[in-house]
């Protein structure tokens, strides 16, 4: 499951860049993040790989340094959220104040889901289910490049969420028919996901969301954007 979720993200970044709705002129710090987060996706993969073939040891050694790559990702997903959003540049299938405070939350959601993997990483079958979901998480930037999202308006955030439920899901039915019983870390998992999500729907259209999003674009162009309303739809070719 590490590759599909890995072929996913690849996926979704794919499509749009051959759509000519990405391209590497991007600005400095989105190319930072590209190489951070998809290092991310490379480095899970490789730690599921070295666990398969038995090779604890450097999957223990790779760990310590893919915990110190999560808290980068968070630093540089966090300026990469704030600058899309000062800049005007949130996508016109979600309203500002929901974008900031669904990317935010998500990049929150999955340091602390890594985190208590590594707080359990001597109890393999809480260690292996909680990075998991961590990673399911992440999946949601490839779900949101490979689904109609213009035509899921005002559901696309939902939408989005669904198909990331999938991976877990996966993992429920694939413990049922193993041990005829699920594991405590997927409901954990799974609540993290949903209470983000729920979070998300609740702050993101309330007067406090859109007061963080102004707080953070004052000033800036963004400031511009009504923080509770969708932007207008971009030119046509």
């Amino acid at each position: 499951m590490a590759i599909v979720m890995a072929l996913t993200l690849v996926a979704g970044f794919s499509v749009q860049l051959g759509a000519g709705r990405s391209s590497f002129g991007a600005p400095l710090h989105v190319h930072v993040h590209a190489v951070v987060f998809f290092g991310w996706v490379a480095l899970y993969v490789v730690q599921n790989a070295l666990v398969s073939r038995g090779s604890i040891g450097l999957h223990r050694k790779l760990g310590w340094i893919g915990a110190g790559w999560a808290l980068a990702m968070v630093g540089i997903g966090l300026y990469t959220n704030v600058t899309m959003v000062q800049q005007a540049r949130v996508p016109f299938f979600f309203t500002p104040a929901y974008f900031f405070i669904m990317d935010s939350l998500v990049l929150l959601g999955f340091v602390g889901l890594t985190a208590a993997a590594i707080v359990k990483r001597k109890e393999t079958d809480w260690h292996r289910r909680l990075h998991y979901c961590g990673m399911a998480l992440l999946t949601a930037p490839g779900w949101g490049r490979l689904l109609p999202m213009p035509f899921l308006i005002p559901y696309a955030g939902w939408v989005v969420f669904a198909a990331t439920m999938i991976f877990p899901t996966i993992g429920v039915l694939a413990d049922l028919r193993r041990r005829g019983s699920v594991h405590p870390a997927w409901w954990t998992g799974v609540a993290v996901m949903a209470g983000l999500q729920l979070a998300t729907a609740a702050i993101g259209a309330s007067p406090l969301g859109a007061g963080l999003y102004e707080a953070v674009t004052a000033g800036t162009p963004g400031a511009a954007v009504p923080a509770l309303e969708y932007p207008p739809l971009p030119p046509t070719p």
